[in-house]
């Protein structure tokens, strides 16, 4: 297994230099510092920006810098906007991004698949018919719609008006990025990020529901036609047993594809929520430096996201061969 993860990783390489390299090149289309500074930018201020991120040495060596710098995990470069390394940047936003996208990762895939299994079960019948219809209404709603009124009524109405939860409309506490807190203050920790982070949470829950709960629906319809669930029935085997044992462990395949796909989409996805609801994560960290022309921030942002995606996907195959002894790494 590590020799094929190994390989994978190498046959990436030139995918990820290829990816580092058109970044570049379309931040490099226009130019960058005037683009920051604006019209009214001296020659001073423009040159001293152009030579503290390198800009005035030729694109090569641009490049080649670039890669060690993202090889070495050195994101010294410092934000034009913030004034303050990269590296402090990215510290900072990926455990707040975490807070949110793997609880919503895990809930809704746990809900969806259990749905998904009573859906098949009941295949035809009113309970079917009734969740499809309740996931399709789900899915037909905008993200942004769901983030106004979860806020006006789970934030506002509900919480700050009647105190009947935890919810707030907005703001995080940084220490639910610290180990030290979590370990120390258990009760404190999840009291804490149910207040800043259950509302997103249940919201992106809600939302990705309705697209993962037709997805599981129709795994599951599938693997009820295939011969080893004729052989379960004909040797005795009770319903129960074949839906949550034979039948969910034959899905993993497609569950786990759906995801590790959902993972990178997550991240990107949280950009809503974090901006609505001012949480200080990755999503938020990208928009707020496109909006300000932040272009050293950007830049090392785009090039972590497309690590996510390439090791989600060498992390999915790798999945693949855990769970089903029938697929092999070579």
């Amino acid at each position: 297994m590590w020799s094929y993860i190994l390989r994978r990783l190498l046959y990436n390489i030139p995918v990820y230099l290829g990816i580092i390299l058109l970044v570049m090149l379309a931040l490099r289309v226009n130019d960058p510092v005037t683009a920051f500074l604006g019209k009214n930018a001296t020659q001073e201020q423009y040159d001293a920006i152009k030579a503290d991120f390198g800009l005035d040495r030729p694109f090569y060596e641009q490049y080649a810098s670039t890669v060690w710098n993202i090889v070495t995990l050195d994101f010294s470069a410092r934000s034009w906007e913030q004034k303050r390394p990269v590296g402090e940047l990215i510290t900072t936003a990926v455990p707040a991004t975490t807070m949110i996208t793997v609880p919503a990762l895990m809930i809704t895939a746990a809900i969806s698949i259990m749905i998904g299994l009573i859906c098949s079960f009941y295949r035809g019948r009113v309970a079917d018919k009734t969740l499809m219809l309740l996931a399709v209404l789900g899915m037909s709603v905008s993200f942004l719609v769901y983030i106004i009124v979860g806020q006006y009524f789970g934030g506002y109405r509900l919480g700050q008006e009647a105190g009947l939860v935890p919810f707030d409309i907005e703001g995080y506490d940084v220490r639910l990025s610290t180990l030290t807190f979590w370990a120390s203050s258990p009760i404190e920790a999840v009291q804490t990020w149910l207040q800043y982070c259950g509302l997103p949470v249940l919201i992106s829950v809600i939302v990705a529901m309705g697209y993962d709960t037709r997805f599981y629906r129709a795994v599951m319809v599938e693997e009820t036609g295939r011969d080893y669930i004729t052989t379960a029935r004909a040797k005795g085997a009770g319903s129960r047993k074949i839906m949550f044992v034979h039948m969910l462990k034959n899905a993993m395949i497609p569950i786990i594809t759906r995801v590790m796909i959902s993972l990178p989409f997550l991240i990107v996805g949280s950009i809503l929520l974090e901006v609505f609801f001012s949480i200080p994560g990755m999503g938020r960290a990208l928009i707020t430096a496109i909006n300000a022309k932040d272009f050293p921030v950007v830049e090392y942002m785009s090039a972590l996201f497309a690590a996510v995606v390439i090791l989600t996907v060498i992390l999915t195959d790798v999945l693949y061969a855990v769970v089903d002894p029938r697929v092999r790494l070579s």
